[in-house]
């Protein structure tokens, strides 16, 4: 083979998981070392924007006809906050407040473990504070058509309407699979907007709960008068933020750190 086909055939290789870790764990880095003050305003601009996620799938739902396949078409909807957000460098818990920990895993120091708990905090906070806002704010504001509004009540009764162990499942699910488009990303190119579409379509589809955008959700149905601030903490806040981090940490961050610490070693 020709020098000039070796080389291509090189640039056509999927990266190794060595080449991705480095690209997340620089990033990690980066955003370890990001004033406060920042991280407050982008926090609480991607809590705003997943309140996109709930309002767009209400209403492609209340355009679609009473049937089965409905759900199919409406949880492309879903995909909409996150899309704004991941392709806006938005700080949301679960996807960016991920990416550090592998720089944390990798250097393994207090100084890098508070930043962590730093961010983890400040960009949980933000995002909490902006998904109670937009929540608000359609609730309160009479500006869509009565269809929506019932669509949006729908939507909401479904955080709460898993017992809580069922939700805390659920929730690994999609910690997991945002973690996942973490550890795509970095060398999808082009692709990246697939690539959000369709995890965070398979996140809808499957009913995972997700703590950011389940919140807006149950926030509503807080505002509306539609459930209980106990069932709401109970069978969906806690259990989701926890499942969450498993899903996320456990599953995807530290499973992946010890494929690249072996081959490492191996170089």
């Amino acid at each position: 083979m020709s020098n000039s086909n070796s080389k291509e055939a090189e640039e056509r290789q999927a990266p190794r998981a060595l080449e991705i870790f480095e690209a997340i764990r620089a990033e990690g880095e980066h955003e370890l070392e990001r004033p406060s003050f920042a991280l407050l305003w982008s926090g609480l601009a991607a809590g705003l924007s997943m309140g996109f996620s709930f309002l767009t799938e209400a209403l492609l739902a209340s355009h679609l006809p009473d049937a089965n396949w409905v759900p199919l078409i409406a949880e492309f909807g879903y995909s909409i906050g996150f899309l704004i957000v991941i392709l806006g460098r938005q700080q949301l818990f679960t996807e960016n407040t991920l990416i550090p920990v592998l720089q944390v895993l990798n250097e393994k120091s207090w100084s890098v473990f508070r930043n962590l708990a730093r961010l983890w905090g400040i960009v949980f906070f933000a995002n909490i504070v902006g998904t109670m806002l937009f929540s608000f704010a359609i609730a309160s504001l009479s500006i869509f058509d009565p269809s929506v509004y019932t669509h949006l009540s729908e939507i909401a009764h479904t955080v709460v309407s898993h017992a809580p162990w069922e939700t805390f499942f659920r929730a690994i699910f999609a910690g997991w699979l945002i973690a996942l488009i973490i550890w795509l990303l970095p060398f999808a190119q082009e692709a990246r907007f697939w690539v959000i579409i369709i995890i965070t379509y398979v996140i809808g589809i499957g009913g995972f709960s997700h703590i950011i955008a389940g919140s807006v959700e149950g926030f509503y149905g807080l505002w509306i008068g539609q459930m209980y601030w106990g069932e709401f903490l109970f069978n969906f806040f806690i259990p989701t933020a926890t499942g969450n981090i498993v899903g996320g940490v456990a599953l995807v961050a530290v499973i992946n750190y010890a494929q690249v610490s072996y081959e490492a070693k191996k170089l």
